[in-house]
């Protein structure tokens, strides 16, 4: 039995993932990375999300978001740590609404639990990254209260450029 976190919307809960969930997060990756018109970069598959999200080492915690008892949303997060602050932080690396689901306080519901877990756990903040171009979600994230860092850019290095550099060493 998976256990329900109840929230003060009626219609949503929310619940941590559990192996069975595999392709429901695959199929919720899928639907972010053709939100965000990045289908052709999607890599994973869902033998790999499993080994690698409920293998031997856990690298994220995932939320699974439930609108009237149908699977709405996710939230795939892990702890970082800011050397400034001195304290653990959450990153929140994807945060998805199916489309149909949206404007019913699903994306606010999975935030506010990812904050209360930040306070229980003593972070010093809660982090994540939007596309430039996505306005809707720039919009909906400064209503939250938080603050965009346009003074920081992400650099990435992934396929030929990550295993060029490690030949390095």
């Amino acid at each position: 039995m998976k256990e329900l976190i109840k929230t003060k919307k009626q219609d949503i809960t929310l619940r941590f993932a559990t192996e069975e969930d595999t392709p429901l997060i695959f199929n919720f990756i899928k639907g972010l990375a053709e939100y965000e018109k990045l289908f052709n970069e999607v890599e994973a598959t869902e033998e790999l999300l499993q080994s690698n999200l409920f293998g031997e080492r856990k690298f994220v915690e995932i939320l699974i978001a439930e609108y009237k008892g149908e699977p709405a949303g996710f939230a795939i997060f892990f702890h970082n740590f800011s050397t400034f602050v001195g304290k653990q932080g959450i990153y929140v690396e994807d945060l998805f609404v199916k489309p149909e689901f949206r404007k019913n306080g699903i994306g606010k519901t999975l935030l506010s639990y990812i904050t209360k877990l930040a306070v229980e756990r003593n972070c010093g903040r809660v982090e994540w990254a939007v596309l430039d171009w996505n306005a809707p979600a720039i919009q909906f994230y400064r209503s939250l209260g938080s603050i965009p860092k346009d003074e920081w850019t992400i650099f990435r290095l992934n396929r030929s450029a990550l295993y060029d550099l490690a030949k390095e060493f």
